[in-house]
């Protein structure tokens, strides 16, 4: 029956025992999904291909990257292979019908293939669609530390820049820490999400016009919000109002720095 099929055209060879049914125009996702079953049991879409996929940056290669349980005896025509013995259950899901490591595998094994600049932006992404768990891709990490490369490193060293820059903070857990600072440094405690010119600000001292915008990356990840806090600084410039904005790391690392500015600055009021 397939013998016949493969004559009239019904099915087209993709692979080894892998057919197209009727045409071989296909989007991206059948020939991923086309590579993975050529790979047989156990195999998943991975590295940039992977990537792609989860939305985290864009197709652009001919080649596609599959990672397999098992050592695969010949090569498979347009496909690249990555053997690894340390591809659990837990680190493939499913995603359009497609066998895919999951977006923290994705991250761990786009390391050892890209530029440090573009698993950063990778990573800036999937936090974006919030599609990844940071416990998650720590733990995926540990598990990777010895596989050969310099993936490990130059992943551990886009994660702490990411948390240097306070991607992972919320707004209220930037807050509440900044209320720690003032308390710990002997500064008055400030009033928070107040209302001052029709706008609203993180933090302020009313009688001094003084004012505190505190910087966590989750709220500038659009141009609009990006945007919206420059007028918003210039309107309260304007109105006669001091602005300091401050960043997780300024609070978390530099906290002495930090007291010592805002207290110049109430000090002069």
């Amino acid at each position: 029956m397939v013998e016949v099929r493969i004559e009239t055209g019904l099915l087209i060879r993709l692979h080894r025992g892998v057919y197209a049914v009727g045409h071989r125009q296909l989007r991206a996702q059948g020939h991923w999904l086309a590579a993975v079953l050529a790979c047989g049991p156990g195999a998943a879409l991975s590295h940039r291909e992977a990537a792609a996929l989860h939305g985290l940056r864009p197709s652009s290669r001919g080649r596609i990257d599959v990672t397999t349980p098992r050592r695969l005896r010949d090569r498979r025509a347009g496909i690249d292979v990555h053997h690894a013995t340390t591809l659990k259950a837990r680190d493939v899901t499913n995603l359009e019908g497609i066998p895919v490591t999951t977006v923290e595998r994705t991250l761990v094994d786009l390391a050892n293939v890209v530029p440090q600049d573009s698993l950063a932006k990778a990573l800036r992404e999937a936090e974006h669609l919030r599609i990844v768990d940071a416990k998650k891709l720590q733990a995926t990490l540990e598990r990777a530390r010895h596989r050969p490369g310099s993936g490990h490193a130059r992943l551990t060293a886009v994660l702490e820049e990411h948390r240097r820059r306070g991607a992972q903070l919320t707004r209220s857990v930037l807050e509440d820490r900044f209320l720690k600072l003032c308390e710990r440094h002997g500064l008055p405690r400030p009033r928070t999400n107040l209302h001052v010119e029709g706008l609203e600000v993180d933090a302020c001292w009313p009688d001094c016009r003084l004012a505190v915008e505190l910087d966590g990356w989750a709220r500038h990840q659009d141009r609009y919000a990006f945007q919206r806090d420059r007028e918003k600084g210039n309107a309260l410039t304007q109105a006669g109002w001091r602005l300091l904005r401050f960043t997780h790391d300024e609070i978390l690392r530099r906290p002495a720095e930090t007291a010592a500015l805002i207290a110049g600055l109430l000090a002069t009021a």
